[in-house]
């Protein structure tokens, strides 16, 4: 019962936290100017008119001397009540403005666009994770040993070295250099191939080469404390062997701290991969974030803001709960 108001309390403050953001959002990019590019081939006063069926300007009129055009931007409150009714009445996002996704709705490009964005992060996860953790286990066994020292100093060099600087490395190295994989993810849509995952492979180092770090230096901290404390020595004194007592007591005990940063650790990749996306041409939602930002395009911004926000609180709820059920002791919310 604690758990579930607890529960009930965070996504409620998670859904108020989520509004204030998206205000602040909205309120911000209204503020900017307008840009209105015509391209070639394109009239005029249809995009006016088009913008104008948008709720974002009104009384578009064209001077007939020197044929500008003139309008008057509609209250920012106003377009914030027509957008939240085209959302939840109408169940529509908006349209794109950005020449290469002119008039298309930007819901189905930010679904056509969320599948490499999602394969990347979980491919590496699933390098990182194992990995990391091998790592760290390995440290923390041989504790101020050779081997511990060189894991601490590979740990150190990837936490320090910005992912940015990595996936240069890694894009130089192994992609132009040595000629293992295309400097560039293959063009198309079948993701499960193994040519298209060879050429997602660069992003994906590049991502979890700073997770591996941080889930070794997680698991060694915490599994270090682990195995000094007093049960260890009573298991230890009741005939299992060191093995026995690390894998059965002290790694499950590790797990309430490091299973919740593993959770964490792939949000703040998601959040950050937008870079590595762009560096390496991932046809995804970060190079596509970069570009709404960059041509303000106001509904794709509005759209992948409120994505990022909504699983970056998302993912702070669920760290909180894995807590209660990796360690039934822990009981969110009870007094």
């Amino acid at each position: 019962m604690y758990m579930f108001k607890y529960v009930m309390k965070r996504i409620g403050l998670m859904l108020m936290t989520f509004a204030v953001i998206m205000f602040i959002c909205f309120v911000l990019i209204k503020l900017l100017p307008i840009v209105v590019t015509i391209q070639q081939g394109e009239d005029a006063a249809i995009v006016y008119k088009q913008l104008e069926a948008r709720g974002y300007i009104r009384n578009v009129m064209q001077d007939p001397v020197t044929l500008r055009w003139t309008y008057e931007r509609v209250p920012i409150m106003t377009q914030l009540g027509v957008y939240l009714k085209r959302i939840f009445v109408f169940g529509d996002f908006g349209v794109a403005v950005m020449p290469e996704y002119r008039l298309k709705p930007v819901w189905d490009v930010f679904v056509e666009k969320l599948p490499p964005t999602v394969l990347i992060n979980i491919y590496s996860t699933v390098i990182g994770v194992p990995i990391g953790l091998g790592l760290g286990i390995l440290a923390a066994l041989k504790k101020n040993k050779w081997v511990d020292q060189l894991i601490n100093i590979f740990i150190i060099l990837l936490i320090s070295v910005p992912s940015i600087v990595l996936a240069l490395l890694i894009q130089y190295f192994l992609c132009y250099k040595w000629k293992l994989f295309p400097q560039t993810m293959l063009a198309g849509f079948d993701y499960f191939n193994w040519e298209m995952f060879r050429s997602m492979l660069p992003a994906v180092l590049s991502l979890c080469l700073g997770s591996i770090a941080g889930y070794a230096r997680y698991t060694r901290a915490e599994l270090s404390e682990v195995l000094t404390s007093e049960f260890m020595l009573l298991a230890r004194t009741k005939g299992l062997t060191r093995g026995q007592a690390t894998f059965k007591h002290a790694l499950r005990n590790s797990m309430v701290v490091i299973f919740p940063s593993i959770l964490s650790e792939f949000i703040s990749v998601l959040s950050g991969s937008m870079i590595i996306e762009n560096m390496f041409s991932i046809p995804g939602v970060g190079k596509l974030y970069l570009n709404a930002i960059n041509a303000q395009d106001y509904d794709f911004f509005m759209l992948l803001s409120g994505f990022y926000t909504f699983v970056g609180l998302l993912a702070g709820i669920v760290v909180d709960i894995s807590y209660g059920f990796i360690d039934p002791r822990i009981r969110m919310g009870a007094k």
